[in-house]
C-alpha cells in the first residue's frame, strides 16, 4: 500500500470513529428533556395498555439502577455494563417512561440467527496459496469471537475452538442445540476435512453462546458477550467479532444498546462484522427497502448482504439473494450494507443432533454425525465469509484498524450485476485483492482475477458525515477521494455543486426499486433460512 493510501485508510478509520462519538455525545445531551426516549417496541407496548411483565434495558450507573429499582419496585433481572435489565409491568414501564431522570429505555428484544465454490468465488483460495508477491495466508494467529448459538464438536473445528462460554444460563458452553453457530464457525475457520474449508482455516474461534435451542436469545446476553470479548481480547488474541444475528430496528443506532456495544468493540480495536438481515422481501414477495436489522445498522460495523453465486465461482452470473436486507437504515438513513458476499446454499459443519440437522435432513450434503455438512442460506453465512476475510487481512497486516479493514474491503470489492448501493453496498468482496492491497503488495487498487474473470474494483467507501447523512467516497487512482453526499436515490451532490450522478463512475448504481417516501414497506417477518 503506498503512502497516500495508507494515510487515507487511517484517516477514514479515525474519521468514522471520531464522528460517531461526536454524534453520540450531541444526541445524549438532549436526554431527559420530557421523559425517557423509548424504542419503537416499548412505545407500542405502552400504547397497547397491556400490563404483562416484560424485560427492558435501562442505561445508568449501579447507583442509578438501584435508585430506579427502589423507586418503582421493579425487579433487577441482570446487570450489564453501564446499565441493567429490569422486569417491569405495563404500569411501571409507563411510569419510568415519564420520569425525566431516565434518559432512555429499550426493549430486551429477542435476537434471531440470520443464515467450495465460495472460497474460489471470493478469491480466498488465491490468498491461501499466495498471490501478487504475498505469502500464503490462512488467518493464523487471528481470533474470531463467534457470538451465536454455540459451537458443537465437529471434525472440521477440532483444534480451532480454543474457548467457549455460555451467556444464556440454559446449558453448557460447548453445546449447539440449534446448529447455527457451528455452521457459522465452520464458514469462518473450518479446516478442509470434507472439502468445505472455511475462509480462514488457520484462525481460531472463541464461542460465546447467546442463542438457545430455538435459535433466539436476549439482546442483553449479546451485549454482555460483546463486552466479554472486549475485556478478554488480549487473553484470546481476538481481533474480530462475528454477529450473524439481529432483531428489527426499533430506534436510532445512537440509542440502541446493542449498537452502542458494537461501537465500544470497534473503539477497542475489534473489527465487528454483522449480518444485514433477511428482511429483503415480504412474505408475498414484495421487495422491502430499509430492512437492515440491528446491529447491522451500526455505522462502525461491517454490514454484509448475501449474494447468490448460482453454484459457480465466476462472478458474472452472481446476483443479490432476494431475502437479503436493503438499506438505508430505519430511523437514521445510514447507507447499508457495506459489502456483499456469498450467502446462498453455503455448505458448512452440521452440529450433531441439532435442530437444523434433524429438521432439515435433506440439506445434509456430506457425511454424518460429527463429520456431517449442511447447506444453509442467509446473510448469516455471508457475514461469516467476511469475518474470515478480515482474519486473512489482519494476518497479512496486523496493524490494520477496524476502519482500515472496512475501507480496504469496500474499495477492492466489485459491483454486483443489477444491484445498487442499498442492496450490495460497495460490491462483492474480492478477498484476493483486499489481502494483497492491505499487505502492501499492490501499489494501487486495480483489476484482479477471480475464476478467470477480471474483476474491476469499485473504489467506493462510506463514512458518516453528520447525523442522518452518509458520505460516499470514490477513489480515483491515487488522487484524493471525491466525497459525495447522499441526498436521495437519484441525487448525489459534491459540496454545493449541482447533482453529479451522471459524472460518477458507473460502479455507483441506484436501482429502480428504491422508494424514498412514507410508503416504504417495513416488515418484521424474517425469511426462513
Amino acid at each position: 500500500m503506498n503512502h497516500f493510501m495508507r494515510l487515507q485508510a487511517r484517516r477514514v478509520g479515525c474519521t468514522v470513529a471520531a464522528l460517531t462519538v461526536l454524534i453520540l455525545l450531541g444526541h445524549d445531551a438532549e436526554a431527559g428533556a420530557s421523559g425517557a426516549r423509548l424504542s419503537r417496541d416499548l412505545e407500542a407496548r405502552i400504547a397497547s395498555g397491556a400490563d404483562e411483565t416484560s424485560s427492558i434495558i435501562v442505561a445508568g450507573t449501579d447507583e442509578e439502577v438501584r435508585t430506579i429499582v427502589a423507586r418503582y419496585g421493579v425487579r433487577l433481572k441482570k446487570k450489564m455494563r453501564g446499565g441493567a435489565v429490569l422486569d417491569v409491568t405495563g404500569g411501571q414501564l409507563a411510569a419510568l417512561a415519564a420520569d425525566r431522570a431516565v434518559a432512555h429505555l429499550s426493549g430486551d428484544a429477542r435476537v434471531q440467527r440470520m443464515m467450495a465454490v465460495t472460497a474460489e468465488a471470493t478469491g480466498a483460495t488465491q490468498v491461501w496459496s499466495g498471490i501478487a508477491g504475498l505469502r500464503g495466508l490462512t488467518g493464523r494467529g487471528i481470533g474470531v469471537a463467534v457470538i451465536d448459538s454455540g459451537v458443537a464438536q465437529h471434525s472440521a473445528l477440532r483444534g480451532h475452538v480454543i474457548a467457549a462460554f455460555d451467556f444464556t444460563g440454559t446449558g453448557g458452553p460447548g453445546l449447539d442445540r440449534f446448529g447455527h453457530g457451528t455452521h457459522v464457525a465452520g464458514i469462518v475457520a473450518g479446516s478442509d476435512k470434507g472439502g468445505y474449508a472455511g475462509i480462514a482455516p488457520g484462525a481460531h474461534i472463541v464461542s460465546l453462546r447467546v442463542l438457545g435451542e430455538d435459535g433466539s436469545g436476549e439482546t442483553s446476553d449479546v451485549i454482555n458477550a460483546i463486552d466479554f470479548a472486549i475485556d478478554h481480547k488480549a487473553r484470546f488474541g481476538l481481533r474480530v467479532i462475528n454477529l450473524s444475528l439481529g432483531h428489527p430496528v426499533f430506534e436510532s443506532y445512537r440509542d440502541d444498546p446493542l449498537c452502542q456495544a458494537v461501537q465500544r468493540a470497534v473503539d477497542a480495536g475489534l473489527v465487528v462484522v454483522a449480518a444485514a438481515g433477511n428482511f429483503g422481501k415480504t412474505v408475498d414477495g414484495r421487495a422491502v427497502v430499509g430492512g437492515v436489522s440491528s446491529p447491522g445498522n451500526t455505522p462502525a460495523a461491517i454490514t454484509v448482504g448475501a449474494l447468490n453465486t448460482h453454484g459457480t465461482p465466476q462472478r458474472s452470473d452472481d446476483g443479490m439473494a432476494t431475502y437479503s436486507s436493503r438499506g438505508p437504515t430505519a430511523f437514521d438513513g445510514v447507507l447499508k450494507p457495506d459489502v456483499a458476499a456469498p450467502g446462498n446454499k453455503i455448505a458448512g459443519p452440521a452440529a450433531p443432533g441439532s435442530y437444523l440437522a434433524l429438521t432439515y435432513p435433506e440439506r445434509i450434503v456430506s457425511g454424518h454425525g460429527s463429520k456431517a455438512y449442511i447447506e444453509l442460506s442467509g446473510t448469516s453465512m455471508a457475514s461469516a465469509v467476511v469475518a474470515g476475510a478480515v482474519a486473512l487481512l489482519l494476518e497479512g497486516n496486523p496493524s490494520l484498524t477496524p476502519g482500515d479493514a472496512k475501507l480496504i474491503l469496500q474499495i477492492t470489492s466489485s459491483s454486483v450485476p443489477g444491484a445498487g448501493l442499498i442492496e450490495a453496498g460497495a460490491g462483492s468482496v474480492n478477498i484476493a485483492a483486499a489481502a494483497a492491497f492491505g499487505a502492501g503488495s499492490l501499489s494501487s487498487i486495480e483489476s484482479f482475477p477471480i475464476a478467470g474473470e477480471q474483476e474491476t474494483p469499485s473504489g467506493i467507501f462510506y463514512l458518516i458525515a453528520a447525523p442522518g447523512g452518509t458520505m460516499v467516497g470514490v477513489l480515483a487512482g491515487n488522487a484524493a477521494p471525491i466525497l459525495v453526499t447522499q441526498l436521495g436515490p437519484d441525487t448525489l451532490s459534491a459540496g454545493n455543486a449541482t447533482p453529479i450522478r451522471d459524472a460518477l463512475p458507473q460502479s455507483i448504481v441506484w436501482t429502480n426499486s428504491i422508494v424514498w417516501t412514507d410508503s416504504i414497506v417495513w416488515t418484521d417477518s424474517i425469511v426462513a433460512d
